[in-house]
C-alpha cells in the first residue's frame, strides 16, 4: 500500500511538472516568421554564384525570369497609364 502511494505521488508530480512546463512553454513561444521571398532570392543567387554547369545555368535563368517579370509588370502599368491619357485626350 505504501509503495503504491509513493509511486502514485511520483507519477502525479511528474505529470504536474510536465503539464506546467508545457503550458508555460506554449504561452511564451513566439510564432516563427520568415520572409520567404527574400530567402528564395538569396538561395537562387547563392546557387548561381557557387554552382557551375546545369545547376548554375538554371539558377541564373530563374533569376533572369524573375527580373523580366518585374520589368514586364512595370511596362504593363505604363501601358495602362498611357491608355488612360489617350482616353482623356479623346483619342
Amino acid at each position: 500500500m505504501r509503495t503504491t502511494l509513493k509511486g502514485s505521488i511520483r507519477v502525479g508530480a511528474a505529470a504536474a511538472i510536465f503539464t506546467a512546463g508545457f503550458l508555460l512553454g506554449s504561452i511564451a513561444q513566439r510564432p516563427a516568421e520568415a520572409q520567404i521571398g527574400d530567402l528564395k532570392n538569396q538561395a537562387m543567387e547563392a546557387a548561381g554564384a557557387e554552382a557551375g554547369g546545369t545547376l548554375g545555368a538554371a539558377a541564373q535563368l530563374g533569376t533572369q525570369l524573375t527580373d523580366m517579370r518585374k520589368n514586364l509588370d512595370g511596362l504593363q502599368k505604363n501601358y495602362e497609364m498611357l491608355k488612360k491619357i489617350q482616353t482623356l485626350l479623346g483619342g
